[in-house]
């Protein structure tokens, strides 16, 4: 145990000591009373500590994570509360999460994950454009070395670099088509080769 854990055990402690006298002072009259306010305390307090400790386990359920399955060629991606789809590819040696868009002709980095992934800024060519739904937005066409996503492995993978501001990266039909299937139903989509 640290120090800040020890700090933080004492500090619980006291709190707790001055809520049992502060109950004792006011209820001294009603002792039946107090006793169902304390255990009505204890058991939020018990409640607070376990949300607390099954935190990831609830994370999981809440929000689950892409499945990759090897064996069947297939990814599963679990539709977020947003609505939208999300996946991890290793591009480059590097994670970096992506938002599907079966929409875009093309996959389009943020120039902060593009950086991630070992393009330098200084070889960008912004000559390209790209037509959004905020209008047009100059691109720098760029090849990605290596892209993984599970067991699948992909090279020399055609890419765009965004110069404008783009909050996440997006997942374009330049790379999804290197799938056999793309389904979506049930809230999830499969990609499987």
């Amino acid at each position: 145990m640290s120090g800040d854990d020890i700090g933080t055990l004492v500090y619980l402690g006291l709190l707790g000591a001055v809520l049992i006298f502060w109950l004792v002072v006011q209820g001294r009259n009603s002792m039946n009373k107090m006793l169902q306010q304390m255990a009505v305390w204890v058991l939020i307090f018990l409640g607070v500590i376990a949300a607390v400790g099954l935190w990831g386990d609830i994370r999981q359920t809440v929000a689950p994570q892409q499945t990759v399955m090897a064996r069947e060629g297939r990814i599963v991606l679990p539709r977020a509360p947003d609505g939208h789809y999300y996946v991890t590819l290793d591009v480059n040696g590097e994670p970096l999460r992506f938002m599907v868009d079966t929409g875009a002709s093309g996959t389009v980095l943020t120039k902060a994950d593009a950086e991630r992934a070992g393009l330098r800024e200084d070889e960008f060519a912004f000559y390209s454009e790209a037509m959004t739904a905020n209008g047009p937005v100059r691109t720098a066409p760029v090849t990605l070395d290596r892209v993984s996503l599970g067991p699948f492995t992909d090279e020399d993978v055609s890419a765009y670099v965004n110069e404008g501001e783009m909050s996440q990266s997006l997942l374009g039909m330049s790379y999804l088509r290197r799938y056999a299937r793309i389904e979506i139903a049930g809230g999830e989509l499969v990609l499987e080769r």
